[in-house]
């Protein structure tokens, strides 16, 4: 005879039950009369404790404790693309109909549409022998993507049944299948999965391809491999959000997961609103059709904000599996790291720095190690990359958060709150950047965009090291004083700056550049500077140089020239060539 759980202690979203109970590690349970959705989180002989996803408010000791003998766990099938869930899946678009302007404690719905057909077409025969991961059924689940309903990991077998092709709900049979055990299961299109337990995988690839984000200085100065982890830094107003914006807008990733993880109500609304509105350019229609949104804002329970972040890889690992690369946005996890630090003082645990708990290191390495290049189970090759929003509180990176991210990310775009206030965006800033990717990517770059690519990339880091250098000099004695190469040096940096790292994000062809053209910008700007590197090595003043506007017209190149049109491209070479032979006919 099963035990009456009984509540005998409530501390915030934290709830105790005394003595020995039938309940499990991570078990998902139902609180009180409400039933309240929430998640074993400590065991032993005498107490379980128990964390909460919803508001604790007006619960009492003595109501009952439910278990569910499973963990909390999501619903995966047709129907996730273009919905916005809360951060344990509920649908906030499906609660908001039914009159909810706000979440109702204890509320109940269906994270999927159950009643909804969707066109089907079967991909396996009756007799056929499948394994783990293998592709059942297929659906048109939007105009973008096409979703594989696929064998769960853990089933293995002989298919005895096959339903005919035509229109069938999440919930109807569409499959049975012998398992090796003799027992015959009938599948529908629905699987279930433990959100803090990573799918399977056949194999891990290195990262050898990148992301294509469109966006200069991520994909020339600091790559990010597809499969790869980056964290964005930053103050506040310094960009996190709308770098992430561009990158799920113009990355070549299929699917894109955006988590709001504890930012405020109304900024987490101009996002929702902003991604309902976007218009994919590989389709032309709304960028929604392969995007999910997680909201969990500040002012929702800690416990639902510190399961978000693994709701979003859980989701991202089910289309990997069907063969996608998958970008995730988590916009911040310093909010998530905020939820833990509170949970942890709830539960009387001994804090460590800053009072974060002594698990935060190993907490985000197990969110940023389930990112990956992978075989599937199925044969098919997918990717996971996360990119990281990390929201120091006074831009301080060297607090815990930032600097144990950078422990476990490869890809580093630290934000200058001093470039956003000097309106130069991305305000990524080149010096306090990183990526550990150039060398694996670096044979991608020679073989699709030009042997050249890592090397001109190079020495543009070198002229903007070069200027860090020159600009403490100048402060203490001002640029009149520097010889004529060093001036060079600051146009040059002040061309690259201007004319290849800013980007607006507001011009059509400014706010998304293929890689061609990024190779042809660089190449013209260092042509720029070995031409007026010989003039100034031969005694020309750098004032005779500037004087026929030769650099203003290069940092205008991003504008001037169509991304379709690269072939203008060569006029500017060309300018530069005559230019050159001008002043030295002038000065023969």
């Amino acid at each position: 005879m099963s035990t009456i759980n009984y509540i005998n202690g409530i501390n915030g979203p934290i709830v105790y039950i005394k003595g020995i109970t039938e309940l499990q590690m991570s078990e998902m349970v139902y609180v009180g009369k409400e039933r309240l959705v929430g998640e074993v989180i400590a065991l032993n002989s005498s107490l379980t404790t128990i964390q909460v996803f919803e508001e604790t408010t007006g619960l009492k000791p003595g109501e009952i404790v439910e278990g569910t003998h499973s963990p909390l766990s999501l619903t995966l099938a047709p129907g996730i693309l273009g919905n916005i869930f809360d951060g344990i899946e509920r649908p906030l678009v499906e609660i908001s109909k039914q009159g909810f302007a706000y979440i109702h404690r204890g509320i109940s719905v269906e994270p999927l549409d159950g009643e909804k057909l969707w066109k089907t077409k079967l991909k396996v025969k009756r007799g056929q022998p499948v394994e783990p991961g293998t592709i059942i059924a297929e659906v048109n689940e939007t105009s973008a993507i096409v979703h594989k309903v696929m064998l769960p990991p853990d089933m293995e077998g002989t298919i005895t049944y096959v339903a005919a092709n035509g229109n069938y709900s999440i919930h109807d049979h569409i499959v049975t299948i012998q398992l090796i055990n003799g027992q015959e299961k009938e599948l529908t299109m629905v699987q279930k999965w433990p959100i803090r337990k990573a799918r399977p995988l056949a194999k891990r690839f290195p990262p050898l391809k990148p992301l294509i984000t469109g966006q200069r200085i991520l994909d020339t100065l600091f790559p990010l491999a597809k499969g790869g982890t980056a964290a964005i830094p930053g103050g506040f107003g310094t960009g996190k959000t709308m770098t992430q914006h561009q990158i799920a807008k113009w990355s070549d990733a299929d699917i894109i997961v955006y988590i709001g993880c504890g930012e405020r109500g109304n900024e987490m609304t101009q996002v929702l609103e902003d991604f309902s509105k976007l218009i994919d350019p590989r389709s032309g229609k709304s960028l929604m059709d392969r995007t999910i949104l997680i909201a969990n804002t500040s002012n929702m329970p800690v416990a639902a904000r510190e399961a978000s972040i693994y709701t979003g890889i859980t989701l991202a690992e089910y289309y990997r599996d069907m063969g996608y690369h998958v970008a995730i946005m988590a916009d911040s996890t310093s909010r998530w790291a905020e939820a833990l630090r509170e949970l942890s003082g709830r539960l009387e645990e001994m804090p460590a720095e800053e009072g974060f708990p002594a698990y935060l290191a190993s907490r985000l390495s197990t969110f940023y190690e389930r990112a990956g290049m992978v075989q599937n189970l199925n044969g098919t090759e997918g990717s996971v990359s996360i990119i990281g929003a990390v929201s120091p509180q006074g831009g301080d990176f060297s607090e815990p958060v930032t600097q144990n991210t950078k422990r476990f990310v490869r890809c580093f775009w630290g934000l200058d709150k001093s470039l956003a206030y000097a309106r130069h965006f991305p305000a990524i800033h080149w010096l306090s950047s990183y990526s550990e990717y150039l060398l694996d990517l670096s044979p991608w770059y020679n073989d699709h965009v030009d042997p050249q690519f890592i090397h001109c990339r190079n020495q543009m880091i070198s002229i903007l090291n070069q200027e860090s250098n020159l600009i403490e000099i100048v402060k203490l004695v001002g640029s009149d004083v520097l010889p004529d190469d060093q001036k060079l040096t600051l146009e040059i940096a002040r061309v690259i700056r201007l004319g290849f790292l800013q980007q607006n994000a507001f011009h059509p062809e400014d706010t998304c550049v293929p890689l061609k053209k990024q190779f042809l910008m660089m190449d013209i700007i260092l042509h720029l500077y070995k031409r007026s590197k010989s003039l100034v090595t031969m005694g020309m003043p750098i004032s005779i140089l500037k004087e026929r506007n030769i650099f203003e017209q290069i940092i205008a190149i991003k504008y001037e020239v169509p991304n379709d049109h690269l072939e203008q491209l060569e006029h500017y070479r060309k300018d530069i060539d005559t230019f050159y032979e001008h002043i030295m006919e002038n000065n023969a």
